[in-house]
């Protein structure tokens, strides 16, 4: 899967220049960072941070932003930022291919959050930031922040109004959530990401678990589906900020600092951005026709993500201890009742 977002054929990197206001010393800082988003969705994701850095660093340092796939394939990041050939990655673990023990847990989780809040505070209240600073620390990269992006929904050429209607449906979708939703009849098909908006106009897809509504309508797969699934399987894909970890070592403290806080930046224009999205488009987006799964049907896969979890913990103990952070979390949730939860 090279991709989680739509790569715009011949779009144009942003080059350091274009970021940055001031004229560049010959001693700048200069890092490559790619983005697992192509250019129409990096625009709102990443492009204002990196510019805010950019315009504030001046010429102690330039951060040269590539977009999916312009350097090397989304699955190849990890590697590459590994080797040092990309200094800086924004991506989720599961799609950069992550050889660590938290890569089944980046992206979409099953039902390991309702909202995009609930990242946040589980990397840094509930002690999911230690799990990933020691893992990353292991093999050379630095995990600097992570954050929430939008629900995980289908959007289909058929209507879904019942867990009857998903048997047989070829499905692109996350590695982890594939595995997740198989049981339900879902055939989760990898397909490069270019070629998945012509894959649903020929029938080779019959529709994508991949994103909310608002990147639907805005990287173009709400102009080739008809339906979207109110019903979701997790309330926020999980992704972060990563560097390779000498670059990362050798920059000064307050250069580190001003990264974190572009990041935090990030983080905030997202939660807004996607949260009123999300709600906007199912109101006056005109595109797709929204449906629903009853939820007496639906609590029988929110049962089944339950078990889920417990045939992930089981593999090591790594991923124990992440299962549990997310069984504590979600227990506290409830019991906090409204809004953190409902039901």
């Amino acid at each position: 899967m090279t991709s989680r977002r739509k790569f715009i054929q011949g779009a144009a990197v942003i080059p350091a220049a274009a970021l940055a206001t001031p004229a560049l010393a010959q001693s700048t800082i200069k890092w490559r960072m790619q983005t697992y988003a192509g250019a129409s969705l990096a625009a709102e994701v990443i492009v204002p941070a990196i510019e805010m850095f950019n315009k504030i660093a001046g010429d102690r340092m330039q951060i040269e932003l590539f977009f999916a796939d312009q350097l090397v394939p989304t699955g190849e990041l990890f590697q590459a930022m590994q080797r040092g050939t990309i200094d800086a990655v924004q991506s989720d673990d599961d799609s950069m291919a992550s050889p660590t023990e938290v890569t089944v847990f980046g992206g979409y989780f099953p039902f390991g959050s309702r909202y995009s809040l609930d990242v946040p505070v589980l990397f840094n209240q509930y002690g999911l930031n230690e799990i990933w600073d020691e893992e990353y620390s292991k093999v050379g990269v630095k995990h600097i922040s992570a954050g929430a992006w939008d629900p995980c929904h289908f959007a289909t050429k058929d209507p879904i109004r019942s867990l009857a209607d998903l048997k047989g449906k070829r499905i692109f979708t996350f590695p982890t959530a594939g595995r997740f939703l198989s049981q339900f009849g879902v055939v989760p098909v990898n397909l490069p990401w270019e070629d998945i908006e012509v894959a649903v106009q020929t029938g080779e897809l019959d529709g994508i678990a991949w994103s909310g509504i608002t990147e639907d309508y805005t990287v173009g797969w709400a102009d080739v589906t008809n339906y979207f699934l109110t019903n979701n399987i997790s309330g926020a894909w999980a992704g972060s900020f990563f560097a390779n970890m000498d670059r990362w070592n050798e920059l000064p403290e307050d250069l580190q600092t001003l990264f974190r806080v572009c990041c935090d930046q990030s983080h905030y224009y997202r939660q807004w951005w996607y949260w009123g999205g999300e709600a906007d488009l199912r109101v006056n987006g005109s595109k797709m026709e929204l449906t629903s799964i009853p939820d007496e049907e639906w609590a029988t896969v929110e049962s089944a993500a339950l078990e889920f979890w417990e045939e992930i913990a089981a593999e090591s103990e790594v991923k124990r201890r992440v299962v549990d952070i997310f069984k504590k979390y979600n227990a506290d949730m409830v019991k906090a009742g409204r809004p953190y939860r409902y039901g």
